[in-house]
């Protein structure tokens, strides 16, 4: 069997058959793991584009009124091109919403590292209130970006492009959902009514904080309007 050489010419030293599957296994295992790694770096690094993104639509159409925004003003603010801008979202309506899908995605994360004998509905709490805020949170939202919130939501593009979204905020939250509870969320509606039923408890809480005067905190009020869920709607 032939030998594999380590080193270069002359003072070239014969490596053993047994040591050269050891390299080759020791070689094999760093390749895969730098290949993993410059793949977790360039996916961290695209979702921070997207979040600077999303995060410029958003406080630019709060500030100017969505109608002055253009695509343009959306990827200078976040240091990217407009060709860029497109590669991620097809409108800033959609930059924007994207938003509270995102976050759905992350509730369902953190639901899934809740230990699993924790009280059902107390793990959906945790990880709504990691998203949406916490009683520690009594600081009121700043007015005039408040008032630009409330101009902003009643765009009817805006409005559209949510209702769009909102069949996938559903189903991020029940697949982890489903997870938590061992069963299939296409043949169990139970994940999918509980879903359903977080996000509008999310959004109503939302709408409630936006409306506020005086301005309050969202965090008491998203607790408050998971607390009907928990008691099975009773008030």
């Amino acid at each position: 069997m032939a030998e594999t050489v380590l080193g270069i010419g002359a003072h070239a030293v014969p490596c053993p058959p047994h040591e050269t599957c050891a390299r080759s296994k020791l070689a094999g295992c760093a390749l895969f793991w730098q290949s993993r790694v410059v793949s977790g770096l360039r996916e961290s690094k695209k979702r921070a584009t997207r979040e600077a993104l999303s995060w410029e639509a958003l406080r630019l159409a709060v500030e100017r009124g969505i109608e002055n925004v253009l695509v343009e003003d959306i990827a200078s603010a976040a240091g990217v091109s407009p060709r860029t801008f497109n590669n991620y979202f097809s409108s800033k309506y959609e930059a924007i919403v994207w938003r509270e899908l995102d976050r759905m995605v992350r509730i369902g994360d953190i639901l899934r590292e809740r230990p699993p004998d924790e009280p059902f509905w107390e793990s959906i709490e945790h990880a709504v209130l990691a998203i949406y805020g916490n009683d520690d949170e009594t600081t009121p939202p700043d007015k005039t970006w408040t008032e630009g919130v409330r101009e902003l939501v009643s765009s009817p593009l805006l409005t559209a492009e949510y209702l769009k979204a909102d069949a996938a905020m559903t189903r991020a939250l029940a697949e982890a959902i489903a997870e938590r509870l061992g069963t299939d969320v296409d043949q169990d509606m139970y994940p999918r009514v509980v879903a359903g039923s977080v996000g509008a408890a999310c959004s109503t809480a939302q709408e409630q904080w936006m409306n506020a005067d005086p301005l309050v905190p969202l965090g008491p009020l998203i607790r408050q309007a998971l607390g009907y869920l928990k008691r099975g709607g009773e008030p």
